[in-house]
């Protein structure tokens, strides 16, 4: 962490009811210079870098019409973030699962009802904002069946969050345990992310 880390320990506004409204984005950032290592033997490290940032910005970009969070615990990653027009949720060291978790918790505490988290390297991201009403968990798999790519929760289910291989069935399984409705999305551009070179042709 970075002398001026701390300052971003809490989040603009976090206290303010209704900073944000009842919906939100959530969109977890890593490191653009650790993202997306195994892209590095298809990618130079500058064109490496360059597609991270692009996809972030096109997520982002998709929440439209609603406000937009990152949550992330590099410096670069929060000023990025902050000149996209991102609340920035500063959650050091928690990895993925920790992050987001703590990303939803704080956009509760500010009176948002229902947070859709996305990840960061869909290249096609489109519509995050305008999701079809459900008054419950929405999952939006990889094009695999297998990852989560996208999830709207209501913010404060405690719902727990399991990314990984796998994660699709384990966050069926969570709705399950807390019986929420649930509604499974078949959207072909949410359903494609970019993890390996062999994804590429899809960017």
């Amino acid at each position: 962490m970075t002398a001026g880390a701390s300052a971003l320990a809490t989040p603009t506004g976090v206290g303010s009811r209704g900073l944000l409204g009842r919906r939100a984005v959530l969109v977890p950032v890593k490191s653009f210079g650790d993202a997306k290592q195994r892209l590095g033997a298809a990618l130079s490290e500058e064109a490496r870098g360059l597609l991270v940032r692009q996809m972030a910005a096109g997520v982002l970009a998709a929440a439209d019409p609603l406000p937009y969070a990152v949550v992330c615990d590099d410096t670069e990653v929060a000023d990025w973030a902050r000149h996209h027009g991102a609340l920035v949720v500063w959650e050091p060291g928690r990895g993925l699962n920790g992050a987001v978790q703590a990303g939803v918790e704080h956009l509760a505490a500010i009176g948002v009802a229902y947070v859709t988290v996305a990840h960061a390297d869909l290249p096609h991201a489109r519509g995050l904002g305008t999701l079809p009403p459900f008054d419950g968990v929405t999952l939006q798999p990889d094009r695999h069946g297998d990852g989560t790519n996208v999830i709207r929760v209501p913010a404060d289910s405690g719902f727990r969050f399991t990314y990984g291989p796998g994660s699709f069935a384990r966050h069926l399984a969570e709705c399950r345990r807390l019986h929420l409705p649930t509604q499974v999305l078949d959207v072909p551009d949410l359903a494609l992310d970019v993890d390996s070179p062999a994804d590429l042709e899809w960017a």
